[in-house]
């Protein structure tokens, strides 16, 4: 099994299958034109089912696509059909912006999905042209409405900005109650591509918690839940609905991360906030063997660190951005 020298196991991989996107999220994307890897630095999907299968060997039974936006990656349904053949795997997900759901849905639930979190941080117009620098909005909602219809489990991912998406919070929370989706707060992390976030820019996770009592009904923790899962889970005292929270600025989970990530560009991270690399696309293109591509894996979990010390003076930002990283 991966386990790293913390005693901490690891089942969970999030794949990004393309660094490109089709929205400008100030706090991922660059404001002027980013420059993308070529397509043929691109993991093709063969490649990626080869490492599946070989981490899914190790132990791993989580899967999340993302991106960039996953979704822009063409006949991306394809790749799902390939790893629902991984009979170790229990879990295949996608986050996704939503702006090509409402097309791609009903494809991607027939290769075999069943899970999507849909990005959005807002319900009005102007901010959400304001923060993804695109006036898409109704797309998003569309793409929400086709996946409910279709049966999929849907959660909401919402950034928490101060000063800008604080009115948001409450809207966001009921828009989700009334349809029986959870939405999950994200704290503000530093991996935006202009190197603009600051401490004080955080809506820390108490303060969302705080306005949802406040505003909405009493909140209280949900006993089952996973404790290696990045969200902490509340329901509403009233049962209606279920609130999501990440704090991963004030309240770092990195002591039950269960957690390996592949870029787009195919680099194996231990870490979002990964300082270093292990390169996969070599081993893959250069006639390595699984027993060498197994090796690499255990490699990335052994040389895991502690934690990230986002809270901490010692904390270096990566030299990658989120969305050449993967969601």
């Amino acid at each position: 099994m991966l386990i790293d020298s913390f005693g901490r196991q690891h089942n969970n991989l999030r794949i990004s299958v393309t660094d490109r996107c089709n929205i400008r999220c100030y706090y991922c994307m660059p404001e002027e034109t980013p420059v993308f890897v070529s397509h043929s630095e691109l993991l093709t999907f063969e490649e990626i089912e080869r490492f599946v299968r070989v981490a899914a060997g190790l132990g791993v039974n989580k899967v999340r696509l993302t991106g960039g936006e996953p979704l822009v990656r063409r006949d991306l349904p394809l790749l799902v059909e390939m790893l629902k053949r991984v009979a170790a795997l229990t879990d295949i997900a996608l986050t996704t912006n939503g702006l090509l759901l409402a097309e791609q849905a009903a494809s991607l639930r027939s290769a075999g999905l069943e899970r999507i979190n849909v990005h959005l941080d807002t319900l009005d117009r102007a901010r959400f042209r304001q923060i993804t620098r695109r006036d898409e909005l109704d797309r998003v909602l569309e793409g929400l409405e086709v996946c409910k219809q279709l049966g999929y489990r849907v959660k909401i991912n919402a950034v928490a900005l101060r000063g800008l998406t604080e009115p948001d919070i409450v809207p966001l929370a009921l828009f989700a109650r009334e349809r029986g989706i959870e939405v999950r707060f994200i704290e503000f992390m530093p991996l935006d591509a202009d190197g603009q976030w600051r401490r004080d820019l955080v809506l820390f996770a108490s303060e969302i918690l705080d306005i949802l009592s406040r505003e909405i009904g009493p909140l209280e923790p949900i006993q089952e839940q996973d404790p290696r899962a990045p969200a902490a889970e509340f329901r509403f005292a009233d049962g209606g609905g279920r609130i999501g929270i990440i704090a991963s600025v004030s309240r770092p989970f990195c002591g039950s991360c269960n957690r390996l990530r592949l870029t787009a560009d195919g680099k194996l991270r231990n870490c979002l906030f990964a300082t270093e690399e292990l390169d996969v696309k070599a081993l893959l293109r250069g006639g390595g063997s699984d027993s060498d591509l197994g090796g690499l894996i255990r490699q990335g979990v052994r040389e895991k660190w502690e934690g990230h010390e986002i809270h901490s003076a010692k904390f270096v930002q990566p030299p990658r951005p989120m969305y050449s990283i993967g969601g």
